[in-house]
This record gives structure tokens, sequence and C-alpha cells, in this order.
């Protein structure tokens, strides 16, 4: 059968990510992909290999651009400001691509070498940053597991409606940041 003029993979996939956006990565079907489309669910297999598929290019998709925005916020600053740079682009990621966010932590198999590279990509990319605090390697690692968990835990508290009090969340995350980065400082020897 031949692909819809018009429909590329490209194309279901931006499709997929304003579903997931709207809705949640766990609620997107492909019959509801195709809907938005206006084309039938068969369709959508010309260009995706079933939700399994659809989900391991969202997670590539969502890795590529992660890595885009941390490495943009990058640019022109080092340090405590690159990582607080970092930080907040990973914050503004998520806040405008909650579902495509979501779709980076569908745990990629560890047999996904593309998924693996990226993720080891935008590890080596704030290990770089990370260099001015003249860390060891494994106090390194251990400093951007501590920056994931901050970054992660304040998008996922945040999306699920967990920060209630009115008080600004903006803040909030760049008085954690502060913290734990002034915390690396007194690593140094």
């Amino acid at each position: 059968m031949a692909a819809r003029p018009g429909i590329n993979k490209m194309v279901v996939l931006q499709a997929a990510i304003e579903l997931a956006d709207e809705m949640s990565l766990e609620q997107i079907t492909l019959a509801l992909i195709a809907q938005k489309l206006k084309i039938k669910t068969p369709s959508l297999y010309n260009h995706v290999e079933g939700m399994p598929g659809l989900r391991r290019d969202l997670a590539h998709w969502s890795l590529g651009q992660m890595k885009e925005y941390l490495a943009d916020a990058a640019i022109g600053v080092s340090g405590e400001d690159a990582l607080m740079a970092m930080g907040l682009a990973y914050l503004a990621f998520a806040r405008k691509h909650p579902g495509l966010y979501e779709a980076s932590f569908w745990g990629p198999e560890r047999n996904d070498a593309h998924a693996v590279q990226l993720g080891e990509e935008i590890i080596h990319l704030i290990l770089r940053v990370m260099e001015v605090y003249e860390l060891s390697e494994d106090e390194a690692l251990h400093a951007v597991r501590g920056l994931r968990s901050i970054f992660h835990g304040f998008v996922s508290l945040e999306i699920n409606k967990g920060f209630g009090l009115a008080l600004d969340r903006d803040q909030s995350f760049r008085y954690i940041l502060r913290t734990f980065l002034s915390g690396l400082k007194r690593q140094k020897p």
C-alpha cells in the first residue's frame, strides 16, 4: 500500500507529539493519531512500527531535542552560569512539551544503540560544562546524577501539580540548583 502524499514519518511524529503534549503519552493511540491526520490507522504502519516503534521514535526525538536545548543554553556561558542555563532549558523543554518529555523516560532498551548514544551525549555535554569544578571522574558522575535528579524531580512534581503553594516555581528551581552548585564548589581541592 502506498503512503498518502503529504504524510511521512515526521508528520506522524509531530501529530503524536501534539497529542502527547495535550493529553499525555500514555493516552495516545495509533487510532487517535490517524484520526488527527485524517487517515486510516493501518496507513500509519507505512511510517512507524506500531506503538512500540512510535514510542521508540518519540524517545529518540525527545532525547535529541533535549540535547539541543541543553547545548544551546550553554553557548556563551560557562560553569555555574552554564549549568543554571541548562537547568532552565531543561525545565522550559518539559513545560513546552510535557508529553514529549515523558517519552524520553519510556526506558529505551539497552540494545537501542541510538537512544543509548543520545543519553551518553547529554551526559558528556553536562560533564564538559562541569569541568570547571575539577571533580574526579566518579564525583562528576555523581554530580550529573544529582543534577538529573533535581531536573527530573522538579519537572515531575510540576507536571503532576505537586507544587500547591503560591510561591514562584522558577525561583524555587533556581534556589535548589544554586544550592546544589554551591555544594559542588566546596568539592574543589
